[in-house]
């Protein structure tokens, strides 16, 4: 008999969701508006505060492609990206016929590097081409260093646009993610801390930046009896279905945190004794990562030769999900002309790091199951 599939990390239901959304059926509201697209932003306004603006969007990639537009960005730009990421970091760049110019990770967080950021920047005011933004990532829910790269984006006069999509409910220095950015992002996808199943957010300073962020995601329709549109819009409105089960999961959204902090400590306390592994973890107590993926780093020459390649194909063989760090953008086929600044960082992370699972509606049995595997490997 073949043991349940263990997944990296599944969606976690709270139990009032179905209530929130047989709402907007009982009422008719299952278009891109509603009480539950209104009341979830502000769920989401009250839960990250520091007089943060929340516009509920259909993905965390329309929320990047639409702060990207509020920023500037155009054409012929160039627009700094973390290395380090999931594609949807950097493909809205592209979308506006933007150019990214990735960046290399620093080792502590993951994140970007200051020091290659600010290389970065300085040459390519030399060639002429000032940078319009900067996409900074919160890789895995660690904050990146805020204040480092804070100062180098206000030196250069650049701004940041956060990329938070993995990252809610972790903080630095006790402030938000998703608040330290010119624009912030949220995701709500299906293996996210709390899902609607498929969403994401754009996150503001003030209201009238959340306005114009709605009216383009809403095809643009200018303030007319007929539909008239003097600028280009998108359909990235989040459906009134789909924010009643984002309601349903902020109600459980600090618990959920709470488990999948668990989880990184059921893993720290596995390999606390094995040299060979590094469990990915706040570098001081400025950082509190909502640890939405565990990821640990293997050195072959401690470990007899065996890489992270070999556990996952371990654990795949009992059914459970695992999973490579995110290979940097500037090593995808895609963006192999992209330039990119640093050194080794995020290729090494990528070829010694894995993602085990992490979700908070593990059981105590599946723990045990993934305990057993991997002391055996």
């Amino acid at each position: 008999m073949t043991n349940s599939k263990i997944w990296l990390s599944s969606p976690h239901m709270g139990g009032n969701e179905q209530k929130y959304v047989k709402d907007a059926f009982d009422t008719n509201w299952v278009a891109p508006l509603g009480p539950n697209v209104t009341g979830f932003e502000q769920d989401l306004e009250n839960y990250i505060g520091h007089n943060s603006f929340v516009g509920a969007l259909s993905s965390g990639t329309a929320a990047l492609h639409i702060g990207l537009i509020l920023l500037g960005v155009k054409a012929g730009d160039e627009v700094i990206c973390q290395s380090m990421t999931f594609s949807a970091s950097a493909n809205p760049i592209v979308y506006l016929g933007a150019t990214p110019v990735f960046i290399d990770s620093e080792q502590e967080t993951w994140n970007i590097c200051p020091n290659a950021l600010e290389d970065a920047i300085k040459d390519r005011i030399l060639k002429g081409k000032k940078p319009k933004a900067i996409i900074a990532v919160h890789l895995y829910g660690m904050p990146y260093k805020v204040e480092e790269i804070r100062i180098i984006a206000n030196k250069y006069e650049i701004p940041i646009l956060e990329d938070s999509a993995e990252a809610l409910g972790s903080t630095y220095k006790g402030q938000k993610c998703g608040t330290f950015g010119d624009i912030g992002v949220l995701s709500f996808n299906g293996n996210k801390i709390i899902t609607t199943s498929g969403g994401g957010a754009i996150v503001t300073k003030n209201e009238e930046l959340k306005s114009k962020a709605i009216f383009l995601s809403t095809q643009a329709r200018d303030n007319a009896p007929h539909y008239q549109h003097s600028e280009i819009g998108y359909n990235y409105r989040m459906s009134n279905i789909c924010a009643g089960i984002g309601r349903g999961q902020m109600e459980v959204l600090d618990n959920h945190v709470g488990k999948r902090r668990d989880m990184h400590h059921f893993y720290t306390e596995i390999f606390k004794e094995n040299e060979a592994v590094t469990v990915f973890s706040e570098p001081n107590s400025n950082y509190y990562s909502n640890h939405w993926l565990s990821a640990i780093t293997i050195d072959l020459t401690k470990n007899s030769g065996k890489s992270r390649e070999d556990l996952r194909l371990a654990l795949e063989n009992e059914n459970i999900e695992s999973r490579p760090l995110w290979k940097p953008m500037h090593l995808q086929p895609v963006f192999k002309n992209a330039p990119f600044y640093g050194g080794l960082v995020s290729q090494t992370l990528f070829e010694t790091g894995l993602c085990l699972p992490s979700g908070s509606n593990l059981s105590e049995n599946e723990k045990e199951r993934i305990n057993i595997e991997i002391n055996k490997f």
